[in-house]
């Protein structure tokens, strides 16, 4: 059966309407990432500045030994530093762990790499520096100092 230029018209406007209806609602996920102690962190929200995601553990020396640099880092307007410990340490212990360590930047409650395709450090610690756009652009091993990373990101 033909149908009326004017139908199949309607059809096609419809049909590209629902499917960039789709598409918007697809971007319109929000990633969320628990902080240690508990409260959301929409990823949306760091947009603009540099991430660095630091993954350390308690009985890593170099970890311990960047702990300083990173602190001062997250102090910047234009970067966030945020920690994962390795050892998957969650809740008040997580909190208290970071406290006895010196950490004064944001510790994340989970891996948030799994969510963006990343793959696990094979070494500590391991900074991925996400830049102002949201993508990967460095994965580091090694303790880091604010001038090795400064020299990466620009500033």
């Amino acid at each position: 059966m033909q149908y009326p230029d004017s139908v199949c018209g309607r059809s096609r406007f419809y049909l590209v309407g629902v499917a960039l209806l789709v598409l918007a609602l697809a971007g319109c996920e929000k990633i969320e990432l628990e902080r240690a102690e508990g409260t959301k962190l929409n990823w949306d929200n760091l947009r603009g500045q540099w991430v660095l995601v630091n993954y350390w553990a308690e009985w890593c020396k170099p970890c311990l030994e960047e702990i300083p640099e990173l602190n001062e880092l997250d102090k910047a307007p234009d970067i966030t530093v945020l920690g994962v410990n390795f050892d998957g340490v969650r809740g008040d212990a997580l909190v208290e762990l970071g406290e006895r360590m010196g950490i004064e930047f944001t510790m994340l409650a989970d891996d948030p790499g799994p969510g963006f395709g990343w793959k696990l450090p094979v070494a500590l610690p391991a900074t991925f520096l996400v830049n102002p756009g949201g993508d990967l652009v460095e994965t580091r091993f090694g303790p880091q100092t604010e001038e090795d990373l400064r020299a990466v990101i620009g500033g």
